[in-house]
């Protein structure tokens, strides 16, 4: 689900680390959901920017998530989601060892997203924790993998994340190791024949250290588990459904052009909302703990460049581009480059659609990856507050 993504302005190459494809859709699909949160192609120094108008008021018990990563600039306005999600923290692994975690990139940058809850004191924000590396003082040495063997670090790393959260009265973990059993070009370790069932205990050891009083969330794929060579990959999701409160689905990057990355209903894309979903459902996942993703950029490719483009810079293309195309059967819009499929996105039109799919189903709500690929009006933090509080 998240990968850095670096300036995209004017179509420039925004992914330094596009990871080939695992074997069957691997060619393309294992990294699906990786590769959606890559690093934006944040203007430095732009502002979070405006929205007129007056929001819908607040449903209690509906959800409005956003990402929020530490290499964004914005300060987000609280005003447009219930639910923060801090991107990222990451373990410190040293011979073998579990040492602890930090916040990835400046902490000022985290103390200025937690004091949004003086803005809003119904926000709730979550340490979100990657398994990937980024801080200059760390290197990648095992990761989740070798943490969620060891009972003794499984049990040090849910005290640490409680500590974590009481030092600064926060709300949450999510957990966004992405996946049990495999890897990409990050060389994360990774283990199939136990890794699916460890994390299942990790999850367990972290509700039952936190206790009720703080959330436990994770980023989930578009399908359950799967049984590979010598065990398994994926997240068991009957195996944690008893022990979390929500689960974020990561219902982007299920395909690359020229076909959609996030339709609706679309049995030419390697997935859809609608399968995945259904996945959670027939797994046993209950619908109100279920948070359906929308992606604040367009998918071009997972290897070509660029590979995706912010919704910021989809509204800029130039006149050879043809934005908001519609696909009546996926309910998705697209763009066209002279006339091809270029990359698909969700806009206003598509989230509206989702939001009302979604609340019939009894779903909990809707999250974005992530907040600054949207404009300056907010155009799409606006479309999901809308869609998830209609009454």
């Amino acid at each position: 689900m998240h990968l850095r993504n670096d300036g995209l302005t004017d179509l420039e190459d925004i992914n330094n680390k596009i990871m080939k494809r695992l074997l069957f859709y691997l060619s393309g699909i294992t990294l699906l959901l990786f590769f959606a949160c890559e690093k934006d192609d944040y203007i430095p120094g732009q502002g979070s920017g405006g929205v007129g108008g007056k929001l819908p008021e607040k449903v209690e018990g509906r959800i409005v998530g956003a990402y929020v990563t530490y290499y964004g600039k914005s300060i987000p306005d609280p005003a447009y989601f219930t639910n923060l999600y801090y991107a990222f923290a990451e373990l410190y692994i040293e011979n073998d060892q579990y040492k602890g975690f930090k916040v990835e990139g400046n902490e000022s940058r985290f103390e200025q997203i937690v004091a949004l809850k003086q803005k809003n004191p119904d926000l709730k924000i979550s340490i979100a924790f990657t398994n990937n590396v980024e801080n200059a003082d760390n290197k990648q040495a095992g990761g989740f993998s070798l943490l969620a063997k060891s009972d003794a670090f499984r049990k040090a790393f849910a005290l640490d994340c409680r500590a974590f959260l009481q030092k600064w009265n926060i709300d949450g973990v999510d957990m966004d190791w992405e996946f049990p059993g495999l890897t990409w070009g990050a060389g994360a370790a990774y283990d199939v024949a136990v890794d699916v069932a460890n994390h299942v205990l990790l999850m367990k050891q972290l509700r039952e250290t936190l206790g009720n009083k703080y959330l436990l969330t994770y980023a989930g794929y578009c399908k359950d588990k799967e049984a590979v060579a010598g065990g398994s990959r994926y997240i068991d999701i009957a195996g944690v459904a008893p022990y979390v409160d929500m689960v974020n689905i990561m219902t982007y990057d299920m395909d690359e052009a020229p076909k959609h990355q996030s339709a609706l209903k679309d049995s030419k894309a390697y997935s859809d909302c609608v399968r995945a979903v259904n996945n959670y459902l027939n797994a046993g996942m209950p619908a109100d703990k279920l948070v359906l993703g929308i992606p604040f950029y367009g998918r071009r490719s997972f290897s070509a460049s660029p590979t995706a483009i912010n919704y910021r810079d989809i509204l800029n293309l130039p006149s050879s581009y043809k934005i908001d195309n519609w696909d009546d059967d996926a309910s998705v819009p697209y763009v066209t480059y002279n006339g091809q499929y270029y990359c698909g996105y969700d806009n206003k039109r598509s989230i509206a659609i989702k939001g009302e799919w979604l609340l019939e189903l009894g779903m909990k709500g809707m999250m974005y990856w992530d907040y600054d690929g949207d404009d300056n009006a907010g155009t799409l933090r606006k479309a999901v507050w809308e869609a998830m509080m209609k009454k």
